[in-house]
C-alpha cells in the first residue's frame, strides 16, 4: 500500500539523475583538460598500488546483437555475420598487450565480466580462446570472480559449460519482461521455457550466483503483467534480482521511437509497477541491496552490503573493491581510481586504434581531490546506506546539510551518532540522495542533465 506522504515525495524527487556508477557522471567529465598522457599516469599509479593486494578488475564490452532491442540503450553492432568474431578479439588482444606494457608487471586479475552487446553472440570456442589471452601470463587473485551476461535464446549449454571451466561462476540473464504483448514491442522475444531451461543448466554444472535482470516503466506494462512476469521468474529462484527502472531516451537511441509515449506508463503507474515488483521480491526473501537489486541472503551480493565490502563501479555493483578498473572493447570505459577513461565508441574507430598500437582512450576526466571525496559520499550512501560525518566535515556545504536536513525530515534519513542512514522509505530515493552531493550536476548544468539521464524513480 503506498501512502500518501510516500507518493508526495515521488512527485518531488521523480526527476533525471545519473545511475551513479561513477562521480562525476560520465556527461559532466572535463574532458577539456584530459589526454591519454594523463590517463597512463593514472593507470600505472593505480596498478602499483593496488595489483599485489586487490588485484584489478576488468570489464570486457562485447557489443553484437543480432536483433535489436528496441529498449536498449547499450552501445551496440547489429549483424548476423559471425566473422566479426575473431577480428575483434585480436583487437581486443592488442589492446590487452597495450595495458601489460604499461603495467610493467604480471597483472593479478579479481574480476572479469563479459558484457554486451550480446557476450554469447560469439560461439563457446571464441569465448574461450577470448578468455586464455586475457589470462596468459596473468595471476589469478584467490579471491575472484568471473561473469558474464547473457542472452537466453542463444546461452548454449556449451558457453556455459566452456566458460564454467574457464573459472566463470556467476551469470546474468536478460528477462526484461515476458509478457508476449510487452516482447513484441520491444522486439525481445524469448519464451519462459527457454529461461527455465539456461537458469537450470547453470545450476547444475555449479554456477553459485545466476541473476535476473528485469525492467519496470516498460510499454503496455501493467501491474498484471509486471506481477505475472515477476511470480514466474521467482519460480527459478535466482540469487539476485536486478529491476532497473526503464529509461526512455529516444532523442539519444533512435530504436525507442518505435512506440509513443502514451504506450508508456505514467510516472505514477511506473511507480505501482516497481512496487507491485517490489512486493513479491520482498516476499520471497529478497532483500533490498542498494539501487535496483535484491538479493537473497545466501548470495555475496547481500553478504557484502551487509559486512561494508560492496562496491560500485561502471560494471554496477560487485563484491570484488578492486582500485582499478579496465575496460577492453569498443566504448568500454575505465576507471583508475585517479581517473576515468573511454574507448572509442564505433568498433571501427576502437580497431583502427588498438591494430596501430594506440590505446582507443577518445574522452577522460581526471579526479580533483573533491571528486573524490564526493564520490566517497556517493559510494557510501549507494553501497552501505550510511552518510559519514567525518566525510561530512571535510564537505563543509550549507547546501548538502540544508537537503540532508529536508531528508531528514521527510523521513528518507534518520540521523546517528555516525551521521546520516538511509531509512527503508528512503531506499526509493537512493539516487535522490547521491544526487545531494553531485556538485557537477547541480552546478550551471542542471538544465541539461534533464536530457542525459533517466528518471530517478
Amino acid at each position: 500500500m503506498i501512502d500518501h506522504r510516500f507518493t508526495e515525495l515521488v512527485k518531488k524527487y521523480d526527476v533525471p539523475v545519473p545511475r551513479y556508477t561513477s562521480y562525476p557522471a560520465v556527461p559532466f567529465w572535463d574532458a577539456d583538460h584530459f589526454s591519454t598522457t594523463y590517463w597512463i599516469d593514472a593507470v600505472e599509479r593505480s596498478f602499483a598500488e593496488s595489483n599485489s593486494d586487490k588485484g584489478i578488475s576488468l570489464y570486457v564490452h562485447l557489443p553484437f546483437c543480432e536483433s535489436l532491442c528496441t529498449y536498449c540503450a547499450c552501445n551496440t553492432r547489429i549483424t548476423r555475420n559471425h566473422t566479426v568474431e575473431h577480428r575483434y578479439i585480436e583487437a581486443l588482444r592488442r589492446e590487452w598487450q597495450l595495458y601489460k606494457n604499461i603495467f610493467g608487471s604480471v597483472p593479478t586479475i579479481r574480476e572479469i565480466h563479459l558484457g554486451g552487446g550480446t557476450p554469447t553472440f560469439f560461439s563457446a570456442l571464441n569465448l574461450e580462446r577470448l578468455i586464455n589471452i586475457i589470462l596468459e601470463d596473468a595471476v589469478i587473485h584467490e579471491d575472484h570472480e568471473f561473469s558474464f551476461e547473457g542472452h537466453p535464446n542463444n546461452t548454449t549449454f556449451e558457453h556455459i559449460k566452456t566458460l564454467y571451466h574457464l573459472g566463470f561462476r556467476r551469470v546474468s540473464y536478460g528477462v526484461q519482461d515476458l509478457d508476449e504483448k510487452v516482447q513484441k514491442t520491444i522486439n525481445r522475444f524469448q519464451p519462459f521455457s527457454q529461461l527455465k531451461d539456461v537458469t537450470e543448466q547453470s545450476r547444475s554444472i555449479g554456477y553459485k550466483s545466476i541473476n535476473f535482470d528485469l525492467i519496470y516503466g516498460l510499454p503496455f506494462q501493467t501491474t498484471s503483467t509486471v506481477s505475472n512476469t515477476m511470480r514466474k521468474v521467482l519460480g527459478l529462484k535466482p540469487d539476485r534480482v536486478s529491476f532497473y527502472s526503464y529509461a526512455h531516451v529516444p532523442w539519444m537511441k533512435p530504436g525507442q521511437r518505435g512506440y509513443e509515449n502514451a504506450d508508456l506508463p505514467t510516472n505514477a503507474e511506473k511507480r505501482k509497477l516497481y512496487e507491485t515488483g517490489r512486493v513479491l521480491l520482498k516476499a520471497h526473501g529478497y532483500e533490498d541491496v542498494g539501487m535496483d537489486h535484491f538479493s537473497l541472503s545466501t548470495d555475496k551480493l547481500l553478504k557484502a552490503s551487509l559486512s561494508g565490502t560492496l562496491h560500485r563501479n561502471f560494471m554496477g555493483y560487485t563484491t570484488m573493491p578492486t582500485d582499478l578498473l579496465i575496460g577492453l572493447g569498443a566504448s568500454a570505459i575505465s576507471d583508475a581510481k585517479y581517473a576515468y577513461a573511454q574507448n572509442r565508441k564505433t568498433v571501427e574507430a576502437y580497431s583502427n586504434d588498438v591494430v596501430n598500437d594506440r590505446l582507443a582512450v577518445f574522452k577522460g576526466h581526471t579526479m580533483t581531490k573533491k571528486d573524490m571525496l564526493i564520490r566517497r559520499c556517493i559510494l557510501d550512501v549507494a553501497c552501505v546506506g550510511n552518510i559519514y560525518s567525518k566525510s561530512l566535515e571535510q564537505f563543509r556545504d550549507d547546501a548538502v546539510m540544508t537537503s540532508l536536513y529536508k531528508m531528514q525530515e521527510e523521513g528518507i534519513l534518520t540521523a546517528n551518532i555516525d551521521g546520516f542512514q538511509v531509512t527503508e522509505l528512503g531506499r526509493a530515493f537512493v539516487r535522490n540522495i547521491c544526487a545531494v552531493f553531485d556538485e557537477r550536476m547541480n552546478s550551471e548544468k542542471k538544465e541539461e542533465s534533464k536530457q542525459l539521464f533517466s528518471q530517478s524513480i
